[in-house]
């Protein structure tokens, strides 16, 4: 077993906290903007804590969505964490299942990413925890400080602000488009599917973005399975 603590675990999670400065940052003056309070904006990074989600939450509330559709959509786009940690409890040591359960929490694919590709033997649960401490407190601390600066600043720039959410979604879509056609495949089909029901009114918004993620995810599954059958 790999005999690296706590401490070392802290170190490993110190480049997720830089690079979650931004990110968090954003999203807490964001939050701003959108109307949520300091307490409610910290809340969900301390609760949800989960960046692509909570961006989407953000557009949902504006919007008007039930807390419900929002809690289904949130699900929905974090459904791959089921697989991340199942992946990684081969990876750490055996542990009772309150304490896994515990850490997995705070399983992000950033934090994902640092103990899947730790070299060695089976990893030690504080070295996990360590990182995701570090990655986890930065992310709330951020997202409050983000808040913060917002709060401080001018209405026309907080107003303005509310762009730059559609604007992250775009910057984080694009270069995955690039790498990868099946990611630009599934981005369009779920836009069009989207548009389909924004423009007949036929669903809301919430569970016309829920609906359009699933089709088209399982639209380009059934698609790519028949192409490899061939």
């Amino acid at each position: 077993m790999d005999d690296r603590g706590f401490f070392s675990g802290i170190k490993a999670g110190t480049s997720i906290a830089v690079g979650y400065f931004p990110i968090a940052l954003t999203f807490g003056l964001l939050a701003k903007t959108t109307g949520l309070s300091l307490i409610e904006a910290t809340a969900m990074s301390i609760f949800v804590y989960a960046g692509a989600a909570q961006y989407i939450s953000l557009s949902l509330i504006a919007a008007g969505v039930s807390p419900l559709l929002i809690v289904l959509n949130t699900f929905v786009v974090n459904i791959r964490h089921f697989l991340m940690t199942a992946s990684l409890n081969e990876k750490m040591q055996p542990e009772k299942k309150w304490i896994k359960a515990l850490y997995a929490f705070g399983v992000t694919d950033e934090s994902f990413s640092v103990l899947a590709t730790q070299k060695g033997g089976k990893l030690r649960t504080s070295f996990g925890i360590g990182v995701i401490v570090v990655a986890y407190g930065s992310w709330v601390v951020f997202t409050a400080v983000g808040h913060l600066i917002g709060a401080n600043l001018p209405h026309f720039l907080q107003a303005a602000m509310s762009i730059a959410l559609y604007a992250m979604f775009v910057g984080l879509l694009v270069p995955s488009m690039r790498e990868n056609r099946k990611v630009v495949s599934l981005a369009l089909i779920a836009g069009l599917i989207n548009s389909f029901f924004y423009f007949t009114g036929w669903l809301s918004t919430g569970w016309a973005i829920l609906v359009s993620t699933l089709a088209s995810a399982i639209l380009i599954e059934i698609i790519s399975s028949k192409g490899r059958r061939v």
